[in-house]
Order: structure tokens, then C-alpha cells, then sequence
């Protein structure tokens, strides 16, 4: 598949590298744009990284300063004892805050998604506006409960090269519509080479055990003093009846914008229409 230019462009612009400390633990982020221009923070899913947004980042970057984080037991981030939407919505406004005082606008992608929404639901008066993108808020089962409460002492498997992790890299679900060139570049971004009491080599960044508390219910959901907005990808987690549900306790009066022939990463597989429904909210919402 050829490369478009687009996309190109993207990663010939650089994000600057920069980390501050939030509740004793490191904190990377990236940052595209002129320092001092309104805030948008860009927040990534459950096991990845702020690199899954350098092809989205700089195009959004042209008015206004594009930050994107690598939360707590994810990407170059610092690891905690234990992992909350709380304190990663922390993390989220602590970015936003040492860039500006202005009220920063928030975009997560399915976990941070839930990030988004729990910011706007704990800070929302600090905030212009959260979007959650195909976040799949629902009941977690009991038996689901039991096995994530039951696996405290996840390990990591170690690999002997980096080119067979960048391989065996899937997305979670796995969705062949991915395009290549875009999965490809967070692949490489995803993997470091670690030496441990069991040896050295190739491992995923993440720490597993966010995926113990990486959900989020309906419960947990509430109005805002900010502007919220849904995103889901047509085939994508987030269902009608999930968005519906969110809406509802939202207030009602929450756009829902469907991107079509989209699977759950839509900026994998549709990026350039999520560029532009992003690009649309921040011209709405910096605009009222």
C-alpha cells in the first residue's frame, strides 16, 4: 500500500519530548504546535501509547497546542502500585495545566475515552470539552470482576528481537482493516528491550496490570460543566445501545457522530475523517 502524503507529513513533524511529575510518578508527554495556543489533550487506549496519535496530533496542531500523554503504566510513563480513571484524569489535567491556564479540550480513544469522561465529570468546570471515541462503557459481570480481582502477578513475556515483536504487535480486537503503514509505526513504538531477574530482551511497554481497572460502567458516568461528545466507529465497541446509554446520563443533549466503514481504532482504519470530525469539535466548541 502506498504511503500517503498526509500521513508522511505527519511524522516529519516532531513533537517535542517532555515529562513533569504527578503524584510522585513520571509522567511522558508529547507536544506538537506553539506553546502558549489553546490545549487539546489527546489520550490514548488501554496498553498504548502517545504514539498512536502522531499522524492526528500535527493536524490539529495548526491553532492550537496539541498534547499527548503517556499515562501512568503505559508508553515512557512511570508505573503505580495501583491504577484509577481518577488518577489518570489527574494525570490528564496536570499535562493541560503545565501548558496553560486556559481550559484545555480532552479526546480519548476507548480507555481514555473513559479518562476523558471522568475528567469531565471531576473537572469539568476546568475543561472546555472532553470526546470520548468508541468507548464501550458497560457492566462489567461478575466472573469478569473475579479474574481481573484474581490477577494481581501479571508477567510480561521477554522476546529475543525487536522485529518479531513489531510482528506479533495485534490491536485489541484484532481488525484487519488497520491500515499497515499506521499500524506498523506504533508497533515500533510499543516494545523496549528491559533486563530482569529472568533475563533480558524485548517486551511490551505497558504495565498488564491495567487492565485491571481499565473499564468504566454506566454508574460511573455523570454530567458535566463541559461540552461532551460521542464518537463511534461503525463497527467499532462502542454499540447504539452503549452510546444511547451514555447520552441518556449525560443529559441527552450530547452529538453522536458515527464514522463510517470505522472498526473500534478508528484512527487505524479511518483516521483521516477522524481528523476531521476532531478538527470540527474544536472549531464548535473554541468558537461559543
Amino acid at each position: 500500500m502506498t504511503v500517503p502524503e498526509w500521513f508522511t507529513w505527519a511524522l516529519d513533524e516532531k513533537p517535542q519530548h517532555l515529562e513533569i511529575e504527578v503524584d510522585d510518578v513520571p509522567i511522558a508527554y508529547r507536544a506538537w504546535g506553539e506553546p502558549g495556543a489553546p490545549v487539546v489533550v489527546l489520550v490514548h487506549g488501554g496498553a498504548a501509547h502517545s504514539g498512536w496519535w502522531d499522524h492526528v496530533g500535527p493536524h490539529l496542531a495548526v491553532d492550537h497546542r496539541v498534547l499527548a500523554l503517556d499515562l501512568s503504566g503505559h508508553g515512557d510513563s512511570g508505573r503505580r502500585d495501583a491504577y484509577t480513571l481518577e488518577a489518570w484524569a489527574r494525570e490528564v489535567m496536570a499535562v493541560a495545566t503545565s501548558e496553560t491556564s486556559a481550559k484545555p479540550v480532552v479526546f480519548g480513544h476507548s480507555m481514555g475515552g473513559f479518562v476523558a469522561l471522568t475528567a469531565a465529570r471531576e473537572h469539568g468546570a476546568d475543561m472546555l470539552g472532553a470526546a470520548a471515541i468508541d468507548s464501550p462503557v458497560k457492566e462489567v459481570s461478575a466472573e469478569a470482576r473475579s479474574w481481573r480481582n484474581d490477577r494481581a502477578d501479571l508477567s510480561m513475556p521477554l522476546y529475543p528481537d525487536a522485529r518479531t515483536m513489531v510482528a506479533r504487535f495485534r490491536t485489541l480486537p484484532e481488525d484487519p482493516s488497520c491500515l499497515p503503514y499506521i499500524r506498523d509505526h506504533i508497533a515500533r513504538g510499543s516494545i523496549h528491550h528491559v533486563v530482569r531477574a529472568d533475563g533480558s530482551g524485548w517486551t511490551w511497554k505497558f504495565d498488564p496490570r491495567v487492565f485491571l481497572r481499565s473499564s468504566m460502567e454506566p454508574a460511573d458516568v455523570a454530567r458535566s460543566a463541559c461540552e461532551v461528545a460521542l464518537l463511534r466507529g461503525e463497527r467499532g465497541m462502542a454499540t447504539t445501545d452503549i452510546t444511547e446509554e451514555i447520552r441518556s446520563r449525560l443529559g441527552g443533549n450530547v452529538p453522536v457522530t458515527v464514522i463510517p466503514d470505522s472498526g473500534h481504532h478508528i484512527m487505524l482504519d479511518q483516521p483521516t475523517a477522524l481528523i476531521a470530525v476532531l478538527q470540527t469539535l474544536l472549531g464548535q466548541w473554541r468558537n461559543r
